[in-house]
């Protein structure tokens, strides 16, 4: 796992490439690859790499060449199935100088050209100056675990980096708010798309390679997630719950390969679970497994994370996030993130990854099983609610409709009103209403209400679920839950494997995900509906799979999660970051939400009792990222927040 960094100046531009530049990029990521550094330059165009050694570690040096010095590559990632193709090559003539996967990927650019992306296994991003045609080859894994974000100029140059900051250290943009993108980020945790929360800054999205040849850039998609031919192929039940196993046991087998030591994230579920069961029969030593929780006791459940570690007699380690702590160290995560923190889990993950990093440099983490396999509740909650909403809204006379609404209004106790107001009885039985809404942050109803007049006029038409829609429409997957695991795979999860690959980082160890390893997630798409989600049982094949290797308390267990308890500290002790980063006259003078809406739903949170936590936190992390970003705020992370918080109490 690495941090890469370039520069590809067009001749129009009239600018010639300036080497201190490119290393300062390189080197605001030195967190990404402390063991190691390089540069190379060809006139206009540059690439940068920080290392961090995790295969043939003494050899690698990057940016890499090829045998005739006609290529140079920078590149993050590991290939598992490098060796594979090693044989083969050297059969035709490539001459390996080191035992890297990264020597594998050009020799194989250097057979296929762009195509190579169709041979490779595993995580990856990585750009390949091709002197001969004069380009720079871009590339990014089929799910996005690696990944790359990049600026096109007027002037048709390129800028990329592993992360936003490198493109800001560059000064290829000035840091401005991207008020187009601002409703996905109000609704949906974060931006979905390639656009992100800085004007001119893109992502190049998962599956996806881009060329850019002197001024002008062609992105082409190169692999999607297929639900065509669905079925069982003749197979039965078990016949299918042992493919898939068999596949998921290869996954595991072949993230393993290191040269360094290696442990995994384990939180009790049963995705950390099944990894820790298979892992534990593949390597000859106890695993190291890494467990994170609260002190609060709602979000304490190391007692399951126990549990898994007793029977596959780990060497399990533990740390307990204090919430003075957590705040502490937010500031510094919404650096390393670049955008404003999704999910307040984050924190909690870069603990465990630092707590992790003392012993280990890789770990194995369960990401992409809930958006493989169904896990999520909502996914049976939407198809149950439309169902049943369809029919009561078809047979159930509008004047009753009017007076179920009414009782619910009246429903004693906030959070239990909050939650029958979400289902057919209150909503209106279509996708958008019992889907998009329900789970959204703010809503389409809210955000008019929430954003000031100026930025309305700004943003223009709010339409926050467009991809998510677009998504659902053009997908091959022909079932309601297949099309929202689609749509989930592409948004969702990227938002998860980015809170995955920046805080392991900010800490300096790589994670791998065995879940979404492309062939498991090739045959898993194929499956039958009854296969993933079977009545109330969600990841049906998973839990089938493990029957006899996890204890029954691990396999039976619900989906819980990861619990945070920010809502209560939004309410208590803890009150005083909301009125720092939500209320102060700093953050309501920016002029980008109406201060009398947001002064009401802090109140409704702190003193109603209706749950708002999300809400706060997106706006909390809102303020902290436009501080150091836009405004550009130094910050020791050490004390701003605790000064911060002083001044308020």
């Amino acid at each position: 796992m690495c941090g890469i960094n370039g520069i590809a100046l067009s001749t129009k531009s009239g600018r010639m490439l300036d080497r201190g530049v490119l290393e300062q990029m390189r080197d605001v990521i030195a967190h990404r690859g402390p063991d190691d550094s390089g540069v190379f330059i060809d006139g206009r165009v540059g690439l940068g790499h920080r290392r961090l050694s995790i295969v043939d570690v003494a050899s690698g040096h990057q940016p890499m060449t090829n045998e005739d010095g006609s290529l140079r590559i920078t590149y993050n990632g590991e290939i598992y199935n490098h060796a594979d193709y090693r044989a083969e090559l050297e059969s035709k003539g490539h001459v390996y100088q080191t035992h890297c996967d990264t020597e594998t990927i050009l020799h194989l650019y250097e057979e296929h050209g762009p195509r190579c992306v169709e041979h490779l296994r595993g995580m990856f991003a990585f750009a390949i100056w091709d002197k001969r045609s004069q380009e720079l080859f871009v590339a990014r894994d089929r799910l996005g675990v690696k990944p790359v974000y990049y600026v096109f100029t007027e002037d048709g140059c390129l800028y990329f980096g592993s992360e936003i900051k490198t493109l800001l250290k560059a000064g290829a943009i000035r840091p401005q708010l991207n008020y187009s993108a601002l409703p996905d980020y109000l609704a949906n945790h974060a931006t979905s798309g390639e656009d992100t929360l800085f004007v001119g800054v893109k992502r190049l999205l998962p599956g996806h390679v881009l060329v850019w040849k002197d001024g002008q850039i062609e992105i082409k998609r190169y692999w999607d997630v297929s639900f065509a031919g669905q079925g069982d192929g003749g197979r039965s039940d078990e016949q299918c719950i042992s493919e898939w196993y068999e596949l998921f046991r290869e996954s595991v087998r072949l993230r393993l390969m290191a040269d360094v030591p290696l442990g995994m994230f384990l939180s009790g579920g049963i995705d950390s679970s099944a990894i820790a069961a298979v892992m534990s029969q593949m390597v000859s030593e106890p695993i190291k497994t890494f467990s994170v929780a609260f002190k609060e006791r709602e979000a304490n459940e190391l007692e399951y994370a126990r549990i898994v570690a007793e029977a596959f007699k780990t060497n399990h380690h533990e740390v307990v996030v204090s919430p003075e702590a957590f705040f502490e160290a937010l500031p510094k995560l919404v650096w390393h993130e670049d955008e404003p923190l999704a999910h307040p889990s984050s924190v909690a993950l870069y603990f465990v990854s630092r707590l992790a990093a003392d012993h280990v440099k890789v770990v194995l983490t369960g990401e992409g099983s809930d958006e493989m396999l169904a896990g999520y509740g909502r996914y049976r909650k939407t198809i149950l609610n439309l169902a049943l909403g369809a029919r009561y809204h078809q047979l159930t006379p509008l004047w009753v409709q009017s007076l179920v609404k009414k009782q619910i209004s009246l429903t004693p106790g906030p959070r239990l009103r909050q939650k029958i107001s979400r289902t057919f009885l209150n909503v209106p039985p279509d996708l958008e209403s019992i889907y998009f809404d329900n789970f959204a942050v703010f809503s389409r109803a809210m955000q008019p209400a929430l954003l000031s007049g100026s930025t309305l006029e700004k943003v223009g038409t709010i339409d926050p679920y467009y991809r998510l829609r677009s998504l659902l429409e053009n997908t091959d997957a022909v079932s309601f839950l297949d099309r929202l695991l689609y749509a989930d795979t592409k948004t969702y999860l990227h938002e998860l494997l980015m809170k995955q690959d920046q805080m392991s980082m900010a800490t300096s160890i790589e994670s791998r995900v065995p879940f979404l390893d492309h062939k498991l997630v090739e045959f898993t798409a194929k499956l039958p509906e009854r296969l993933k989600l079977r009545g109330s049982t969600t990841k049906y094949i998973l839990r089938e799979s493990m029957k006899g290797l996890l204890p029954d308390t691990i396999l039976n267990r619900p989906k819980m999660g990861f619990p945070v308890p920010i809502g209560s500290w939004f309410r208590g002790a803890y009150r005083s970051v909301v009125d720092e980063y939500v209320l102060s006259d700093r953050a309501l003078s920016r002029g980008i939400f109406d201060p009398a809406y947001v002064k009401t739903l802090v109140h409704r949170h702190q003193v109603v009792g209706e749950d708002h936590s999300e809400r706060l936190w997106s706006l909390v992390n809102f303020e902290m990222w436009q501080r150091q970003f836009l405004d550009q705020e130094e910050s020791d992370f050490g004390t701003s927040l605790t000064e911060a918080m002083a001044l308020t109490s």
